[in-house]
């Protein structure tokens, strides 16, 4: 299975967002109605973008709401997966035949 490596979503607001417009992450929490703290996990890693951070991004003319949401879910998924990995996958029976997922 081909991976690829999703970045964390808050480096992307970090790099391509915040610093293209020469914005703080005091200033962007402020203008986006949220906590210094916030904002700064995310962008640090710590943190992911919730539904109402990207609501909020999508007000502040920052992409679509639908656009930071899929970027934390890929990151998320990604990750779920690597940690899935192995033997443990192995274990598991299916719940169809392979043969009727590809009839339908």
């Amino acid at each position: 299975m081909d991976m690829m490596n999703h970045p964390h979503p808050g480096m992307i607001l970090r790099e391509d967002v915040l610093k293209a417009l020469d914005m703080t992450v005091g200033e962007a929490a402020k203008r986006l109605g949220m906590s210094r703290e916030s904002i700064s996990r995310v962008v640090n890693g710590r943190g992911g973008i919730s539904y109402d951070l990207a609501i909020r991004l999508e007000a502040a003319g920052v992409s679509t709401a639908r656009f930071w949401t899929a970027l934390q879910c890929e990151y998320d998924l990604e990750k779920a997966r690597k940690a899935a990995q192995g033997a443990e996958l192995l274990k598991i029976v299916p719940l169809v035949p392979k043969h009727e997922l590809t009839q339908g």
